[in-house]
């Protein structure tokens, strides 16, 4: 299947099981793949064959910058549900949030989950 990607999308937002998280906040960094069938706008050039970019990255952009929650895993799945709720053209997609500085000792470069989910077939 075909996949548009937005890679790298950074915001600051207040998700995570301590009270300093949730007060302060942190930077967040989402990828997405969005998996539709790209023949129909690769052929006609046109935006209402295929999903938009910016509303895509505007709709993440509310999330991760919105309500605060405690897991990455809800930040992941809310993202994927809403994405999927938008657009009817997405058969399914791929979430990546990415916690760079988490407030965990130890050495590394990050935390971050990633959730696969498919549109329900009616």
């Amino acid at each position: 299947m075909d996949k548009i990607m937005l890679n790298g999308m950074k915001f600051y937002g207040f998700h995570g099981l301590l009270p300093e998280e949730n007060k302060l906040g942190q930077r967040f960094q989402v990828d997405t793949e969005l998996f539709l069938d790209l023949t129909k706008p690769g052929q006609s050039d046109q935006m209402d064959d295929s999903i938009h970019y910016g509303q895509a990255y505007d709709l993440v952009k509310e999330i991760v910058e919105g309500e605060a929650k405690q897991l990455l895993e809800s930040v992941a799945d809310t993202i994927a549900a809403r994405l999927l709720e938008e657009f009817s053209l997405l058969a399914a997609c791929t979430v990546r949030v990415t916690k760079p500085d988490p407030p965990i000792a130890g050495h590394y470069d990050s935390v971050a989950v990633e959730i696969y989910r498919e549109r329900e077939h009616e």
